[in-house]
């Protein structure tokens, strides 16, 4: 039997009143691409950027916060998630452009900002057509495809610190590496200035089509599925690691390496994410046999495990 953290109803009362929306014993599941995952303890939706910020002034201290983005590069375990769940909405998705320079909310998808920008004639900004996420999450990760990086176009964010305060943060402070930035957890992302170059429309659409249809030809877009599930090791592309160390459609459970892409796990219809993460394990141990390469998790991983001591009560 697993024990709760507490009862979701006890968690509501200790929060701030806010002008959002709060949602116990939240399914998130059904807000990740995997659809797999324990419920959030509570999931909170902000208003917008005021509400928010008076939310981290007033909510206690002891409460854990994470952030979740549109959940495509992401797992949620089974004994679901502590704390509170916070989810940017409608008011945090915001695109405008002005001359070369797209402003997008950190909700924002990052193809609809590939889309705004060819509609104002800026070039530069296809491959994030690419990346199957929201802005916040791109400037999280430093997320990349097709040879381009969020930091090759970057301007500026403004982010929130645990205070509630807006800060303007430039490159050297948010440093950019590989598949990372150098920025706490404990942020909270708004915004972003991104930059491109002048364009013809033509030859945008006609790019962003062909990233479109690369991804479609390549890559398991129609399954249940997350984003990259490793990282490139320095030098080496993590696909053909997994293919020669023989995982090209390996399954644990309801969860399978596809046989399109080696780098996805897909859900078949009946995997939890116990399931899933135990597969990317499995994959890691024969690569690390088969090549001595250490292959580190792209995709983000939160909550508990079904069998943890504070799970979730009803979490399976």
């Amino acid at each position: 039997m697993m024990a709760a953290l507490r009862a979701p109803s006890d968690l509501i009362a200790r929060l701030p009143k806010v002008r959002g929306r709060y949602e116990a014993m939240a399914d998130l599941g059904k807000l990740t691409w995997f659809r797999v995952g324990g419920p959030a303890e509570v999931l909170y939706t902000p208003a917008d950027t005021t509400d928010l910020q008076m939310f981290l002034a007033e909510r206690p201290k002891d409460v854990p916060l994470t952030m979740l983005g549109l959940g495509s590069n992401l797992l949620v375990r089974d004994g679901g998630v502590a704390g509170v769940v916070i989810r940017l909405g409608r008011a945090f998705a915001t695109i405008v452009t002005e001359g070369l320079i797209v402003r997008a909310g950190a909700g924002a998808a990052d193809a609809a900002v590939a889309t705004a920008a060819r509609d104002a004639g800026i070039a530069g900004l296809e491959f994030l057509t690419g990346i199957p996420g929201t802005i916040g999450g791109a400037l999280r990760m430093n997320a990349g495809c097709y040879g381009r990086e969020i930091k090759d176009v970057f301007v500026s964010a403004t982010g929130l610190n645990r205070a509630g305060d807006i800060v303007r943060l430039d490159s050297a402070q948010m440093g950019f590496a590989y598949r990372h930035a150098d920025i706490g957890e404990d942020w909270i992302f708004l915004g972003a200035e991104v930059i491109g170059t002048p364009g013809d429309q033509d030859a945008i659409t006609a790019r962003i089509r062909e990233i479109r249809a690369e991804r479609e030809e390549s890559q398991p877009t129609q399954a249940r599925t997350g984003g990259s599930t490793f990282a490139n090791p320095p030098g080496h592309s993590a696909w053909k690691l997994v293919d020669e160390a023989g995982c090209r459609g390996l399954t644990r459970g309801g969860a399978q390496v596809s046989p399109k892409h080696t780098n996805f796990l897909i859900n078949t219809g009946a995997a939890t994410a116990t399931d899933l993460e135990s597969l990317g394990e499995d994959v890691r141990a024969r690569v690390k046999a088969a090549s001595g390469i250490d292959l580190h998790w792209e995709i983000r991983r939160i909550g508990f495990a079904p069998d943890h001591p504070k799970a979730l009560a009803g979490a399976r």
